[in-house]
């Protein structure tokens, strides 16, 4: 029989991975030690329900997840104030990771900016209208905004100086390269050299996708682990988004399926005819908060409830309903949130979060209009019950 501590220690360190998926012996030394001791349960646990592969050792553990959809754009990497990264610096992220892969084992972030520069003048990427100086601070801010994303993966080590100080062009900054770390950062289902081809799409389809089993039983085991990924990633599976086998797989299986979730992470089932959600009773294996305090958080919070006893509605009710919010509540949220057109930049923030929360969705056409998914009845409020001095509540 397992001890009560072991198996709160493998919880814990399950967690740590399922929240980030590449741990540094720098970022989090308690938790990879804790993964290391309980290397052999993990593995084999991970491998049985999901599929992913778990690689540790004393400087790195790293969960190899399967990539999400290409075209789910809710899974963005993000700048230092959480806003999401855009095409530029995307294309600036993979540049600097081909130009470290040759890097020497130290480097500067001006000598890195020199090379990134080289690359991005390359004829591949003219053709396809990407062009990338460093004479505007906005994209000097963008090269150092992948430089943060790689020290917080742990691909670069600080050795001295500060970006902010590059950024004012006052001075540099000298990092150590972890290769061992940039080797494990690209995962897939399938090594790149085997990609064969020749479209961005199609190559990224073609790395993402995984084998077709050849019997019941393996299709089932893959159904299974394809379920039990879902279930962990998305904040609420619907039946709706399944296939017709998916959808009997899960319906017929996920007493079974959220048992072991729960009994592995802690994660407690909410089960309702429209799908599943894996509720986090500590609130921490998310990456978008709600309810949020701060404007965005409260204008987030006040769009769901509105959308809640709406259903469906337009974009442009949408904008009117945030601009009456913000005169409303104008002593309490950030300056210039009543300037004319700031109810644009609100709502694409609350939507974002709805959104990625698999509480809205966009509906295609126009004019655009905004519907609300079964999970966001949660955040319908009720008119209050107001009784006379003496009444007996019923």
């Amino acid at each position: 029989m397992m001890r009560d501590e072991d198996v709160a220690q493998r919880r814990t360190a399950l967690r740590a991975l399922l929240a980030r998926p590449l741990l540094t012996a720098e970022s989090d030394p308690a938790t990879l030690v804790l993964i290391r001791r309980h290397i052999t349960e993990l593995r084999d646990w991970l491998n049985r329900e999901t599929g992913w592969r778990l690689q540790a050792d004393a400087e790195t553990a790293r969960l190899f997840k399967t990539a999400p959809a290409g075209s789910d754009a809710t899974y963005p990497a993000r700048g230092r104030v959480g806003e999401p990264f855009g095409r530029r610096r995307y294309v600036v992220l993979c540049l600097a990771l081909a130009v470290l892969e040759r890097a020497d084992a130290q480097t500067t972030l001006g000598r890195l900016a020199e090379e990134v520069l080289n690359a991005a003048a390359g004829p591949e990427l003219a053709e396809a209208g990407f062009t990338f100086g460093l004479d505007h601070r906005a994209e000097r801010s963008d090269l150092v905004a992948v430089v943060r994303a790689l020290l917080d993966w742990g691909v670069l080590r600080k050795v001295a100086g500060d970006e902010d100080a590059y950024l004012s062009a006052t001075g540099d900054v000298l990092y150590d390269v972890r290769r061992p770390v940039l080797a494990a950062l690209l995962t897939g289902a399938r090594g790149p050299s085997t990609v064969r081809a020749a479209l961005f799409e199609e190559r990224l389809s073609e790395l993402a996708a995984e084998s077709v089993p050849d019997t019941d039983d393996l299709r089932n085991q893959a159904m299974r682990r394809r379920l039990t990924r879902r279930l962990l990633e998305d904040p609420v599976v619907y039946y709706d988004d399944l296939d017709d086998a998916e959808r009997g797989y899960l319906v017929s299986q996920r007493h079974a399926i959220t048992r072991r979730i729960e009994e592995a992470t802690g994660l407690l089932p909410e089960i309702r005819a429209e799908g599943i959600a894996m509720v986090d009773p500590d609130d921490e294996l998310t990456d978008v908060r709600m309810p949020e305090q701060r404007t965005d958080g409260h204008v987030t919070l006040l769009v769901a409830e509105h959308l809640a006893t709406r259903g469906e509605v337009s974009l442009e009710e949408l904008h009117a309903f945030v601009r009456r919010a913000a005169e409303r509540h104008v002593p309490y949220w950030r300056k210039g949130v009543t300037a004319p057109g700031a109810e644009e930049e609100l709502l694409a923030v609350a939507l974002g979060k709805l959104t990625a929360l698999r509480l809205v969705e966009i509906l295609p056409g126009a004019p655009s209009r905004v519907r609300g998914r079964p999970a966001i009845a949660r955040y319908a409020i009720e008119e209050p019950t107001i009784r006379e001095r003496g009444q007996a509540s019923r």
